[in-house]
C-alpha cells in the first residue's frame, strides 16, 4: 500500500510553480524581464520576507519558502543548464576565435577587479585574507542574469552581447581556481596545505581530460543509438543524463558543476544532435533558472537594509562603479569602441551568483566573519537585482554614444577632390567588393556609408570610407562629385538608391552612374532616372549560374562569355525601351527630363 502523501513535503514546489505561473505571464504582458519577478518573489516569500512573520501568523508558512538548502540544490542546476546551453551555442573553433576576448580581456578584467576590490578592503582596515576573498568573489559577474537579459532584448549576437559573453565565460572558467585559492587561504593543518592544493589541481585537470576524451569517444555513438529508437522520452533522458553526469563528475573533482556542463555542451555542439538536444533541454533550463532567481532573492536580508541602509547601498553602489569603470577602461584598451565598452561595463558591474558560493565557503571556513560577509552578500544581491534596469540604461547610453560617434564621423570632411576618382555610395558587402576590384586595378575611390560602426571598422583597416548621407547634394560636393570619374550606388534600399541618383543627376548630368537594382522593374525605374547601367541582382545571378553550368558541361569558355555579354546587352536594351520610348530618350539628361515632366504636369 502506498504511503500517505504529506502536503508539507510539496509545499515549496507548489509555491514555486504557482509563482512561475503568475510571474511569467504578468511580467511578459508588462514587457518586463521575468528575472525581476522571480527575484522579487524570492525576497518576499523567503525567510527574510514573509518568513519572518510565520511565528506571529502561522498561516503564512503555506506562503513562504523555508527550505533554502533544497532550493539551493535546484538553483545550482539552473546555472548548470544555462552553461550547458552556452556550450551548445559555441564550438571549439568559435572558442578559439574568441580567445582574445576570453583569455585576454576576460582574464585581465578578473585580475584588475580583484586587485582593486581587495586593495579597497585593505584600505578600509579589513583583514587581508578576507579582503582577498572579497576581491576574488566580487570580481565575477552574474552569468545567470546577464545572458537571459541580453537574450530577452535579442542582443546576444550584438557586439555588446559577444563581449559580455566572452568576459562571463572567462569568469566561469576562473571559478575553480578561485575556489582553490580560498581553500589555500584557509587555516593550515601541518604541512599538507600546499600538497592538498596541488593534488586537487591535478585531480581537476584529470577530470577535464576524462570529460573531454570520454565525451569525444562516447557522446556521438550514444546519441546515434538513442536516435535509432525514435523515442523522444529516451532522447530526453539521455540528454539530461549527459548534463547531470558531467556536472556532478566535475564537482566531484573540485571543478564547478557549471564548468563541467559547459564542456559537455561544447562536445555536443560538434555533433549533428546539437539542435535536437537544445530543444529538449531548453524548458528545463528556463524552469530551473527561475528557481535560481528565487533562491537569490531569498538571500536578501531586509533586516540588514533596515539596520544599515547607508552601508549596504554604499557597498552596492561602490561595487558597480568600480567594476564598471575597470571594464570600460579595459574595453577601450582592447579597442571595443565607447558604446560597446560602456554597455558591457554596466552589465558586468554588478556582482554574481558565485559570490554566494565563494563568500559562503569562506565564512564556513572562518576566513570571513559573519558581520563582514553578510552585508557584502546583501549588497551583492541588490546589485544583481539592478541588472535589468542597468541593461536598459546601457542600451540608451550605447545609442547616445553611437550617435555622438556618428556626428563625429559626419563632421570629418572627406579628402580634397581627386581627378578620376570613383565614389561608392554604400559600403556593405556589395560596395566592399566593388572597392576591392577598383583597388586591384589601381583606380582611386572613396566610399560613403551612413552606418557609423561600419565606417569605424573599415577606417581602422585603412580604407577611405566616410560617414554621411550620399543623397545630399552638398555632401556629394564635398566628396568631389564635380571631378569624379564615376559613381557606383550599392545601397540596399530602392528608395535610397533612387534618391542618390536624383541628387547626382542634379549635380552632374554627364557623370557615369552605375546602380544596383533589386529586380528588372527597379532597373527600369533607375534607367528612367538617368543611370548609365542598372544591375538587377536576380538577373546577374541567373547569368552567373548559366555561365557556370555551360562551362561545367564542356562548352568552350570563350563562347560562353561572349553569349553572356550578348544576353546582358539584350536585356539592357530591353529595359531602356521604357514603355515604347527609344533608348535615346532613356539617355536624356535627368535635368531636362525632369523639366519636361514639370511642363507636362
Amino acid at each position: 500500500m502506498a504511503a500517505e502523501a504529506n502536503p508539507e513535503s510539496y509545499r515549496e514546489v507548489i509555491l514555486f510553480l504557482a509563482t512561475a505561473g503568475v510571474v511569467v505571464p504578468v511580467f511578459h504582458r508588462l514587457k518586463i524581464s521575468p528575472v525581476l519577478g522571480f527575484l522579487g518573489a524570492g525576497a518576499l516569500l523567503g525567510p527574510y520576507g514573509l518568513g519572518r512573520l510565520v511565528g506571529d501568523f502561522p498561516l503564512l508558512r503555506w506562503f513562504t519558502i523555508a527550505d533554502r538548502e533544497e532550493m539551493g540544490h535546484l538553483a545550482e542546476f539552473g546555472v548548470v543548464f544555462l552553461l550547458f546551453m552556452m556550450g551548445l551555442e559555441l564550438s571549439w573553433e568559435r572558442l578559439r576565435r574568441m580567445r582574445r576576448l576570453v583569455f585576454g580581456l576576460g582574464v585581465l578584467q578578473i585580475l584588475v577587479c580583484a586587485a582593486a576590490i581587495a586593495g579597497s578592503a585593505i584600505y578600509l582596515q579589513l583583514d587581508r585574507v578576507a579582503a582577498v576573498v572579497f576581491g576574488l568573489a566580487l570580481a565575477l559577474s552574474s552569468t545567470a542574469i546577464v545572458l537571459p537579459v541580453l537574450a530577452e532584448a535579442k542582443r546576444l549576437s550584438s557586439p555588446t552581447g559577444r563581449t559580455s559573453f566572452a568576459i562571463l565565460l572567462a569568469q566561469d572558467l576562473a571559478v575553480a581556481p578561485i575556489l582553490f585559492a580560498v581553500t589555500l587561504l584557509g587555516p593550515a593543518e601541518g604541512d599538507g596545505t600546499a600538497g592538498a592544493f596541488l593534488f586537487a589541481l591535478l585531480k581537476a585537470f584529470l577530470a577535464l581530460a576524462v570529460i573531454i576524451g570520454g565525451g569525444r569517444l562516447l557522446v556521438r555513438p550514444l546519441f546515434q543509438l538513442v536516435a535509432r529508437t525514435r523515442s523522444p522520452e529516451l532522447f530526453m533522458a539521455v540528454s539530461l543524463l549527459v548534463v547531470v553526469a558531467t556536472s556532478v563528475g566535475a564537482a566531484a573533482s573540485g571543478l564547478s558543476m557549471a564548468l563541467g556542463a559547459f564542456v559537455a555542451g561544447l562536445l555536443l555542439s560538434e555533433t549533428e544532435y546539437r539542435r535536437a538536444v537544445e530543444t529538449t533541454i531548453d524548458p528545463f533550463k528556463g524552469l530551473l533558472l527561475g528557481v535560481f532567481f528565487v533562491s537569490v532573492g531569498m538571500q536578501l536580508d531586509t533586516a540588514w537594509l533596515l539596520r544599515s541602509p547607508g552601508l549596504i547601498l554604499g557597498l552596492a553602489l561602490a561595487l558597480v562603479c568600480v567594476k564598471a569603470a575597470i571594464v570600460f577602461g579595459l574595453g577601450l584598451i582592447f579597442r571595443l569602441g565607447r558604446p560597446v565598452a560602456a554597455e558591457s561595463a554596466l552589465l558586468l558591474g554588478p556582482g554574481g551568483e558565485f559570490a554566494f558560493v565563494t563568500i559562503g565557503a569562506a565564512m564556513a571556513g572562518g576566513l570571513v566573519a559573519q558581520e563582514a560577509g553578510q552585508p557584502v552578500l546583501v549588497a551583492t544581491t541588490l546589485t544583481m537585482l539592478s541588472i535589468p534596469t542597468l541593461a536598459m540604461m546601457a542600451a540608451r547610453i550605447g545609442k547616445r554614444l553611437e550617435q555622438r560617434e556618428a556626428d563625429a564621423h559626419e563632421a570629418e570632411a572627406p579628402p580634397a577632390a581627386e581627378a578620376g576618382r570613383v565614389i561608392i555610395a554604400g559600403f556593405g558587402r556589395v560596395g566592399q567588393l566593388v572597392g576591392e576590384m577598383l583597388a586591384r586595378h589601381n583606380v582611386p575611390y572613396i566610399a560613403i556609408d551612413a552606418n557609423p560602426d561600419l565606417v569605424r571598422e573599415h577606417r581602422r583597416a585603412g580604407k577611405p570610407v566616410y560617414y554621411g548621407d550620399s543623397s545630399l547634394g552638398d555632401f556629394l560636393g564635398r566628396c568631389g562629385i564635380e571631378s569624379a570619374r564615376a559613381l557606383v550606388v550599392t545601397l540596399d534600399s530602392s528608395r535610397a538608391i533612387e534618391a542618390v541618383v536624383e541628387a547626382v543627376r542634379a549635380e552632374r548630368p554627364d557623370l557615369t552612374v552605375v546602380a544596383r537594382a533589386r529586380d528588372a522593374r527597379h532597373a527600369r525605374a533607375l534607367y528612367e532616372l538617368g543611370v548609365d547601367d542598372a544591375v538587377p541582382e536576380n538577373f546577374e545571378a541567373s547569368l552567373q549560374l548559366s555561365e557556370a553550368v555551360l562551362v561545367d558541361i564542356g562548352v568552350p569558355m570563350g563562347l560562353v562569355i561572349a553569349s553572356v555579354h550578348e544576353r546582358r546587352d539584350e536585356f539592357r536594351k530591353t529595359l531602356k525601351k521604357l514603355d515604347g520610348s527609344s533608348a535615346e530618350a532613356a539617355a536624356t539628361p535627368f535635368r531636362a527630363r525632369r523639366r519636361t515632366r514639370r511642363v507636362a504636369s
